[in-house]
């Protein structure tokens, strides 16, 4: 009895030190990078959105959670270098501002999963199969909601019942931009509206594009969504007002930087809602396995100072539906 102890007694140490050094080891803290080809400034509520989701969610970032945040300022020809050190880094998961980073992303790695925050057009763009079953390493949510241009140019026609022609300023290399002109176009006929489409490649272009509008006797003006024309939500707020040009944009952000009023998906929820995705895939499920969610949440923001500074009254109907007005 007393050999047969002695002979387990070593095994049994080092079983017992083999399992304390387990225990020991610190748990693997989840990496994610973030990618925008906008600056922080012009997105800081979403990203502050998506923060929020991960709270909520009971991740403590910096501690049981870390992010890797990456903002190109406009300038798309820095995200190739920022995915790539997003990649060496071998983050677990990869959330894209918009399809301008998720295309670099898609073009960078096919195992890291990818999570879209928002998107206009991700069959259009290549991104998933399908929005129930994306079938690749890329899921999230879109933005595809074919009402709203249709939308845009009834408030329009609300704020000025004499609407007959709008500049629209736009992107052309932004994903998604053909489509949502396709989409507009459609509208404006329907409401008897002439578009005058207004490519802004740079942020040289923004002055230049107002002055097109007011020499073609512009009734107003509606903003397409790009990382050129949302980093300077500033500029062409004041410009809309200097120019006397009742101005829709689809984010509340040009609303709040002094324009008229906006309309569209709401995204910060979009970017709170991310949160979801990248605890999910945390906790095992495939991109390819979870359906690319649709928005739900709409805005509706108008802003009563500049709409005296164009010297535009806001119908009392308009304001009754608007989520906030900012005055």
């Amino acid at each position: 009895m007393f050999r047969r102890i002695v002979v387990c007694l070593p095994l049994t140490v080092v079983l017992l030190t083999v399992a304390m050094a387990q225990a020991q080891q610190p748990t693997k803290v989840p990496r994610i990078g973030f990618l925008s080809n906008n600056s922080l400034a012009a997105v800081s509520s979403w990203n502050e959105a998506f923060r929020q989701g991960l709270r909520e969610l009971g991740y403590v970032e910096g501690k049981s959670i870390v992010v890797e945040y990456r903002f190109a300022e406009g300038k798309l020809d820095r995200l190739p270098a920022m995915i790539a050190e997003l990649v060496h880094l071998k983050v677990d998961v990869i959330v894209t501002g918009g399809p301008s980073s998720t295309r670099i992303a898609k073009q960078a790695t096919a195992t890291i999963p990818i999570v879209m925050a928002t998107d206009p057009d991700p069959i259009g763009n290549g991104f998933v199969a399908s929005l129930a079953r994306p079938g690749g390493n890329i899921t999230g949510l879109s933005t595809v909601a074919r009402e709203i241009s249709g939308k845009h140019l009834e408030l329009l026609k609300e704020v000025v019942p004499k609407l007959s022609r709008v500049a629209v300023f736009g992107t052309s290399t932004t994903p998604g931009t053909a489509e949502t002109l396709r989409e507009t176009e459609l509208a404006a006929k329907a409401f008897g509206v002439r578009l005058q489409y207004l490519d802004i490649g740079a942020a040289k272009d923004i002055e230049e594009g107002f002055r097109a509008a007011r020499s073609e006797r512009a009734d107003a003006v509606l903003l397409l969504s790009s990382a050129v024309l949302n980093s300077r939500r500033t500029e062409i707020s004041e410009l809309s007002v200097k120019s006397r040009l009742p101005a829709i944009y689809g984010r509340p952000e040009f609303v709040e930087a002094g324009g008229l009023m906006s309309y569209g998906v709401s995204f910060t929820d979009l970017h709170r809602r991310t949160a979801y995705y990248v605890d999910k895939i945390l906790k095992g499920a495939k991109p390819s396995d979870l359906p690319v969610e649709q928005p739900i949440k709409y805005e509706l923001i108008v802003n009563l100072e500049a709409a005296k500074q164009i010297g535009l009254t806001i119908p009392p109907n308009v304001l009754a539906r608007a989520d906030r007005v900012i005055r």
